[in-house]
């Protein structure tokens, strides 16, 4: 009976070790999302000794970083170049790991709806007009009517022949509005402010990981590039989608992240990094007590937009010179396009993507580019070779294509977009940014919930380098001797 007691006691006991070893280590800081944001954020206090949980709701790392085989080598589905050298995060982590990055050349090589060749050195006269025409105006004013405005004057003075050729002028200033709208990821160039706080990096804007890949940056942050160890105090779980978050407003506790499947973890605080789209979308039920009312405010405020790409391979690929080619229509041609294919006419071009030789990118942003998402495959991949055979197929051979890869920004329910701009709002709303970045506190005033992504960047919205800024800003914030 004793020997019987002895056994049942030892049974309890190894029970009892076993449930306290599968319980959740104490974490420090959770970190909600790993894209750019959340991936610098976590590896920063990682890199410091910190214990950090981060929740992935998808089944990769990258956020709208995306990067995958295609082809006979890499395409990037999301971010494409890193935009600028000169005190780049991004930059500076290829750089000092010897990874080689390269520039690329957008020359733009033009073609019309006839098939044949445009008038590439006025073309690209006016587009580089245009582009450094983006200046800040004295007055708030769309940004398509300024350039506009700015163009009128330009052509008056250098070229007073082109303003007779009025469907030439319609639809080049059509294809500025396209091609503003892939950079903004806006609907119409109008919807753009002209007076943007976004700034350039000095150097470079279109510095491309070709065949490396943009993952590479994630590979770096991470440190497991070349088979390293990573950070031992980081643990990483996908497929996690966070529900709700718990945050102490009136008192000095813990904040409890709850995940869809049930799992709950708690931590001394998180950092949010999920895109603007998702906050507008699910703000109201995600944090528990309720986001304050100026925060809100600059979700409500702050444009989240769309900029796609389709992407086909081919077996072969002989493309004419250049690495950009624009698509301009004549408006005859245009008016002839079927009322249920007129998302076409909102592609306005295609690039070689430097990761693969056998593969084109095809660029649409907006309304267009969300219905592109939802349109039957082979629907979208016959249409597409039929525009690149219309304005290109006197100049190349264009086979059958072997495959193709559609971006899904706006249907992807982790992301509900591509990034953010500068509406016509910004000046009447000149602090939403900073709102959004301010962290919620505690009744002792440390910061529980924090907050970072592109769209938190005063000044470096819409790029890697401003989600990645962003991460660095929130995980310096909670480490000793930060001065944020």
């Amino acid at each position: 009976m004793e020997r019987l007691q002895w056994i049942v006691i030892a049974a309890i006991l190894r029970c009892t070790a076993c449930h306290e070893s599968s319980m959740p280590q104490p974490w420090d800081t959770i970190v909600v999302g790993l894209g750019s944001a959340g991936t610098t954020a976590a590896s920063i206090l990682a890199s410091a000794g910190r214990r950090v949980l981060a929740l992935e709701a998808q089944d990769r790392i990258g956020g709208r970083v995306l990067t995958v085989p295609f082809g006979d080598g890499v395409v990037e589905v999301g971010a494409e170049w890193i935009h600028g050298t000169k005190r780049s995060r991004v930059f500076d982590s290829a750089i000092n790991n010897n990874v080689s990055v390269v520039p690329q050349d957008l020359a733009f090589s033009v073609f019309n709806s006839d098939g044949s060749s445009a008038d590439n050195a006025l073309i690209n006269e006016l587009l580089d007009f245009c582009m450094g025409a983006v200046e800040r105006p004295e007055r708030p004013e769309p940004l398509g009517q300024f350039i506009t405005r700015k163009l009128m004057d330009y052509l008056k003075e250098k070229h007073p022949d082109v303003l007779k050729n009025k469907d030439f002028l319609d639809e080049f200033l059509e294809l500025m509005n396209l091609f503003i709208n892939n950079y903004e990821a806006s609907n119409d160039w109008n919807d753009v402010s002209a007076q943007t706080n976004y700034a350039e990096l000095g150097g470079h804007q279109h510095m491309s990981w070709h065949r490396h890949g943009y993952k590479t940056f994630f590979d770096i942050l991470l440190n497991t590039y070349k088979n390293g160890p990573g950070w031992p105090t980081l643990e990483i779980k996908l497929n996690k989608e966070v529900t709700q978050i718990k945050w102490p407003k009136d008192s000095t506790g813990k904040v409890q992240v709850v995940c869809k499947d049930g799992d709950v973890f708690t931590a001394d605080n998180a950092i949010v990094t999920v895109s603007l789209g998702v906050l507008k979308e699910r703000h109201t039920n995600l944090f528990v007590p309720s986001l304050p009312k100026d925060k809100i405010e600059s979700i409500d405020k702050v444009p989240m937009g769309v900029m796609d790409k389709i992407i086909l391979s081919f077996d072969t690929l002989s493309l004419p010179d250049g690495t950009f080619f624009g698509f301009l229509w004549r408006g005859a041609d245009k008016r002839r396009v079927r009322k249920e294919d007129y998302w076409t006419t909102r592609i306005f071009g295609c690039s070689r993507p430097m990761g693969s030789g056998t593969a084109l990118t095809f660029w649409t942003s907006g309304d267009v580019g969300k219905l592109v998402e939802t349109l039957p495959e082979d629907v979208v991949k016959r249409k597409v070779v039929e525009l690149l055979r219309m304005f290109m197929g006197k100049n190349m051979t264009v086979t059958e294509p072997t495959g193709i890869i559609r971006s899904n920004w706006y249907t992807n329910p982790f992301t509900r977009g591509s990034y953010t701009y500068d509406n016509l709002e910004v000046k009447k709303y000149p602090n939403a940014r900073a709102s959004l970045a301010e962290p919620l506190r505690d009744s002792a005033g440390r910061p529980k919930v924090l907050f970072a992504g592109e769209a938190t960047d005063p000044t470096h919205f819409s790029t890697v380098h401003g989600a990645s800024d962003s991460g660095y800003r929130e995980a310096m914030r909670l480490l000793p001797n930060s001065k944020i």
